[in-house]
């Protein structure tokens, strides 16, 4: 059976053909600039050379039939027609309180994702163009809608209400849900794997670092605490969001810059984090991290504090779960840069933790990075969301 991933943001589309008799990526690529001048899909085969095509994609119906065209096409394509394809699974931001378990795609189901626009303005109505744009170019396929909120659905009451009236709650359904929640399961699922660890009951952390960056804690595999609220702007500090802040800063800012919350907000959003703290720098970690080393003080702050962020979420989750077994570093950052996993393990010396820093000494590749005599298993695991989204598509179809 072949299932399609689609992840389908405001002006992209990343997808990749999944064989799941073994699990196999058959091709993957990369539709850049939706309904934007110069648009451009880069599409790689397993074992041919990487395909270009550089063609106007005023849509995400124009995006998808491209994608099905160089995933048919005779030189760089891997199947000779969509009926080789049994299913297509969607990544999808939020589903509220409705949904939070994937689901075969319906109108109610479309519905709700509808209704979620005002949680998440720049993911859901991506989504919901992603799936109708599938559904238009392949009729009667089943899609199946996978939840980033659905991990961080499982946390208990006491975590994720917010210490609001509680009307708001009932009439908004304003508590916090979690995100990337769909790397948070497969990591902290393929931790207690690796590490051999007891399914039912082991104690992992999941550090998702990269631009966008989350912890989570669960025991065996369900969650009991996420960094990430009602949106993603909550939690780490991140490539341009805030993470955790006092409310009073936005009225401050209101106030005395003559701006409107939802300034502000975007503010928080898209200007705040490592690029905001480093002066405007950059929200790459690696330019930022380049400016730190050459003495850039408001660089080497930015790295510090997420560095630190970090840690207190890792000490704050170790409390909640009265304990922890493992610790999964895993995405962009948390993969590839070996100095801040470093440096953020030197925080968790209490906890018994030993990192060997030539195991460290490694990137995106799946590995035990503390000693065997550290008293918690701390470990590199590639994310692989697309897998993830795979094999819940399986599932269900």
């Amino acid at each position: 059976m072949k299932i399609l991933v689609i992840n389908c943001g405001s002006s992209s589309l990343k997808y990749q053909l999944i064989d799941m008799e073994n699990e196999s990526v058959l091709a993957k690529g990369l539709c850049e600039r939706i309904s934007i001048e110069g648009s451009k899909l880069t599409h790689k085969a397993a074992g041919k050379d990487e395909y270009v095509v550089e063609s106007p994609m005023p849509d995400h119906k124009v995006a998808v039939q491209l994608v099905l065209d160089a995933l048919m096409d005779k030189a760089h394509g891997v199947i000779a027609s969509t009926d080789e394809i049994s299913a297509i699974g969607h990544r999808v931001l939020h589903g509220g309180t409705v949904y939070s378990d994937s689901i075969v795609v319906n109108d109610d189901v479309k519905r709700v994702i509808r209704e979620c626009f005002d949680l998440g303005p720049l993911h859901n109505p991506a989504n919901l163009i992603g799936i109708e744009a599938c559904e238009a170019a392949m009729p009667g396929k089943p899609n199946v809608a996978v939840f980033d909120t659905a991990f961080g659905m499982a946390m208990p009451e006491k975590a994720y209400t917010y210490a609001i009236p509680h009307e708001y709650l009932e009439k908004y359904g304003l508590r916090r849900y979690g995100f990337h929640g769909t790397s948070h399961k497969f990591v902290s699922g393929e931790a207690i794997k690796f590490g051999g660890l007891d399914p039912q009951n082991a104690k992992v952390i999941v550090c998702h670092l990269g631009n966008g960056a989350s912890v989570s804690a669960s025991v065996g595999g369900k969650c009991v605490d996420t960094s990430m609220g009602l949106t993603p702007l909550e939690g780490l500090i991140m490539g341009t969001r805030s993470g955790d802040i006092d409310p009073a800063v936005a009225q401050y800012i209101c106030n005395h810059e003559g701006k409107d919350i939802n300034e502000v907000l975007n503010i928080f959003n898209k200007k705040s984090g490592i690029l905001g703290m480093s002066g405007g720098v950059s929200s790459d970690f690696r330019d930022v991290g380049k400016a730190a080393a050459e003495g850039n003080h408001l660089a080497e702050v930015a790295l510090d504090a997420f560095k630190y962020r970090v840690a207190k979420y890792i000490g704050a989750y170790t409390a909640a779960m009265n304990g922890v077994d493992a610790i999964a570093f895993t995405a962009g950052v948390g993969e590839n840069d070996i100095k801040t996993r470093n440096d953020i393990c030197q925080y968790l010396g209490y906890l018994g933790v030993e990192i060997d820093e030539e195991a460290n000494n490694v990137r995106g590749e799946e590995r035990m990075i503390s000693t065997p005599a550290s008293k918690v298993k701390v470990m590199l695991i590639p994310t692989n969301e697309e897998l993830a989204i795979a094999r819940e598509t399986l599932a269900l179809v």
